[in-house]
């Protein structure tokens, strides 16, 4: 066991893309890290993390032994992953408490962290873009990266009121019509093919949804007005981020401020990349 002294560092998501439903995330920009506490030391700016903690219960599930620090800047309660990256980075620090710093050994464990951190997240589309980064496709405990032909900026529209995850998910339906379905799969397919070429025509469409964003938005009308906005730009597309409040928008960096501008002011704008390495043990 490695007493030397580390922390991990672990982006945010975004999850569903629209109609990827638990399936599609995308790693972004801001990150929380997470460290043991060595000799009773917590950095400045950063606090221990109690029992009920998301990513103490993750460290101590994964084997980790004692206590952990936290410093983050992603909203909690946002919809931009913070508990996903929360037990990420707790499964993280244990493996490297456990097995040493080697990212190499961090990327040959990752099929077994990412199984690890979907049973205590419930759901994988949020922990597998903060363990592997980029765009993923996650499904029965397997995760691919899907090649991008785009670097976009993400504005990720944060307004102040937070959303239940849980609570959002007990309002979905527990049924499909095989048309609804029909249109997700297709989208899904559709999008995942125009990041991989560059297809910047095909976002709007391929991003719509008939599962989970038009209920969620139902009883969120500072989101709706914030989605309806992004798309009265020349964004190339938009969607609730996860659950919800916060609403993504993906555009061209030239294009940002401009758009950025035309949110609604009921919101902060984060103007965010998608982060490529995932989590790392620094």
């Amino acid at each position: 066991m490695s007493q030397a002294s580390f922390f991990v560092r672990v982006p945010a998501s975004s999850a569903n893309l629209g109609p990827g439903f638990d399936a599609l995330g995308m790693a972004l920009s801001v990150h929380l890290e997470m460290g043991p506490v060595i000799n009773g030391q917590v950095p400045v700016d950063a606090k221990m993390i109690d029992e009920y903690h998301p990513g103490r219960i993750a460290f101590r599930t994964y084997g980790g032994v004692g206590d952990v620090w936290m410093r983050s800047k992603i909203p909690m309660g946002r919809g931009l992953g913070f508990s996903g990256a929360a037990r990420v980075a707790g499964v993280v620090a244990a493996h490297a408490q456990l097995h040493g710093v080697s990212m190499d050994a961090l990327n040959a464990a990752r099929k077994n962290l990412l199984h690890a951190s979907t049973q205590l997240e419930g759901h994988p589309d949020n922990v597998a873009a903060s363990l592997v980064g980029g765009v993923t496709a996650s499904a029965s405990g397997e995760v691919v990266r899907v090649p991008l032909a785009l670097d976009p900026v993400i504005l990720a529209w944060v307004p102040d009121t937070q959303t239940s995850t849980e609570k959002s998910r007990t309002a979905l339906s527990a049924t499909l019509s095989l048309s609804d379905a029909v249109v997700n799969i297709g989208h899904t397919a559709l999008l995942l093919g125009a990041l991989a070429t560059g297809d910047i025509a095909l976002l709007r469409i391929a991003t719509q949804d008939r599962i989970h964003q038009d209920i969620r938005l139902a009883n969120a009308p500072g989101s709706k007005a914030a989605l309806d906005a992004a798309l009265s730009t020349n964004a190339w597309c938009a969607w609730l981020s996860g659950s919800g409040p916060t609403v993504a928008v993906m555009c061209a960096k030239s294009d940002a401020k401009q758009i950025a501008s035309q949110l609604p002011q009921s919101g902060d704008v984060l103007e965010l990349t998608i982060d490529q390495h995932g989590a790392v043990i620094i």
